[in-house]
């Protein structure tokens, strides 16, 4: 793909959203019948037992979050160093640790070569590397590599346990576009609490192609990350998610920026590139700047969009990423303006301390000599259909909760297949599943029929999908192995919302 990059005035961008999808097959070959069997089985219990049901996580209702009060510089991540004179190029750790957020108490906190969150990790396309991962913690953990295209092996699922104190050595291949990527643990029934308490990191794939468009790309002053997350504290300041978590998605009123409480970001270029990760156990995030403007979005999960995308909200699911540019040189220094969510809170405030440059362009765009889905990709036949249903610790993928013991669909290394993602209703309306699939970069062929909005015409590794919603994704691996996919609403992947793809 060629592409070239001209300049214009005015862009902003914003985020897509993400879904998740799940299907079963035995032998190559669907057992619709008795999964529609089993499901209705599992309808009848679950319209049975309505005890707990305020127990569930009304998504429709949820706390606000605070908004920041701009007291603290937003924390960037450092960059992890390569290591020297070693049989590893990087190493990540995973440890216990504290973190103040409130004056006067420390908070329990868990984190990647540090006390909260984790160091970014930088790869360039077609680089290989070697990463030593070590548990530091006090019980098992993996380390998962989201959507970077590995073979199964190396991905860091739940049956790659590193128990405590242990360590291997991991090789990653950045065999694929540039990208904004990121890791976490993915231990099964224990993967919530784990990112709960902190563990999480930025994994970027970057451009080497002369010809690739002229972005901001210096990391910490044009070229931001963002991950956002929301939090609930215990009166005591701290994560006892033992106590605060919910079943249905654990959604809290405290805003984190990076591991930052009430943040600020003092923006010193006009044009800025901010990659956003939607961090979050179970909240869905739609963001706007506070002062009513656009953005451009330029990327999703996987890399650039067929073609920028001018907005003025973007909403990400769990798990979902989204590269935006904002131009600040036209904008009022002297009017707030801040990234807020859909309620108007601000979640990260601007001061604006730009010396020189303008930042104005007559435009931004790309070309791109590409089709991104082909006539013969639309019409593919479905060959997996996945079904995505329920709540609480009720949810299944295809009527079945996860069994690491079986295998739930093959799929032909290289060989493009459509998978149908369905998310069924419940008697209660049903809620949003982030979908995710390990291991692949897919396309949105459709939602319900309609070709995907012009933001998400790009690779995507997890993508939202409302209640009674059918999304088809052209689905290729380029790896052997097996592979997750599941619900990236945390508690339902634990309780057993995933399922397994072996490709050969």
């Amino acid at each position: 793909m060629k592409k070239s990059i001209l300049t214009g005035a005015g862009l902003l961008l914003i985020l897509t959203g993400c879904t998740n999808v799940t299907t079963e097959q035995q032998s190559g070959e669907q057992t619709m019948e008795s999964e529609e069997m089993q499901h209705e089985e599992n309808m009848d219990m679950n319209h049975g037992d309505m005890e707990g049901m305020e127990e569930h996580m009304d998504h429709d209702n949820i706390p606000p979050l605070q908004a920041s009060k701009g007291t603290q510089e937003l924390v960037i991540p450092p960059l992890l160093e390569k290591q020297n004179d070693s049989d590893f190029d990087y190493e990540v750790v995973a440890q216990e640790g504290t973190t103040q957020f409130f004056d006067g108490s420390l908070t329990k906190t868990y984190g990647y070569n540090g006390n909260l969150l984790g160091p970014t990790l930088q790869l360039k396309e077609g680089e290989t590397v070697k990463v030593k991962v070590r548990n530091e913690l006090n019980e098992p953990t993996t380390f998962h590599w989201h959507g970077l295209e590995v073979p199964g092996t190396e991905d860091g699922g739940p049956s790659d346990v590193i128990q405590p104190g242990e360590s291997k050595i991991v090789t990653l291949k950045a065999d694929q576009p540039a990208a904004t990527l990121w890791y976490h643990p993915h231990p099964h029934k224990s993967t919530a609490e784990q990112v709960f308490k902190g563990l999480a990191g930025m994994l970027y794939v970057e451009e080497t192609d002369e010809e690739a468009p002229a972005l901001p790309h210096t990391y910490g002053e044009d070229d931001i990350p963002l991950i956002f997350q929301d939090r609930l504290f215990d009166e005591n300041h701290q994560l006892d998610y033992e106590n605060l978590m919910n079943s249905d998605g654990t959604i809290g009123d405290v805003s984190l920026v990076n591991g930052t409480l009430n943040p600020k970001l003092t923006v010193t270029k006009p044009l800025m590139r901010f990659r956003i990760l939607n961090g979050a156990n179970a909240r869905n995030y739609t963001f706007r700047l506070s002062n009513g403007a656009t953005f451009t979005q330029i990327a999703s999960d996987g890399g650039l969009l067929h073609e920028p995308v001018e907005m003025d909200e973007i909403t990400l699911s769990p798990s979902e990423r989204a590269e935006i540019l904002i131009d600040f040189s036209a904008m009022d220094s002297d009017e707030p303006i801040a990234i807020t969510d859909e309620e108007g809170n601000a979640l990260l405030p601007f001061d604006l301390d730009i010396d020189g440059g303008t930042g104005e362009m007559e435009s931004i765009s790309w070309t791109d000599d590409t089709t991104f889905l082909t006539e013969k990709e639309k019409s593919l036949p479905v060959t997996k259909e996945i079904e995505l249903f329920g709540m609480m610790d009720k949810v299944t993928i295809n009527g079945k909760k996860f069994d690491p013991e079986r295998i739930d669909l093959r799929q032909k290394k290289g060989v493009p297949e459509v998978w149908e993602v369905y998310n069924k209703p419940d008697e209660m309306g049903g809620m949003i599943h982030p979908f995710h699939i390990h291991g692949t970069q897919f396309k949105i062929i459709s939602r319900d029929g309609r070709e995907p909005a012009p933001n998400e015409q790009g690779l995507k590794d997890s993508v939202l999908i409302e209640p009674g919603e059918r999304v088809r994704l052209l689905v290729t691996f380029p790896e052997e192995g097996i592979y997750m996919y599941h619900c990236h609403i945390l508690e339902h992947e634990d309780n057993g919302m995933m399922g397994q793809v072996e490709v050969y």
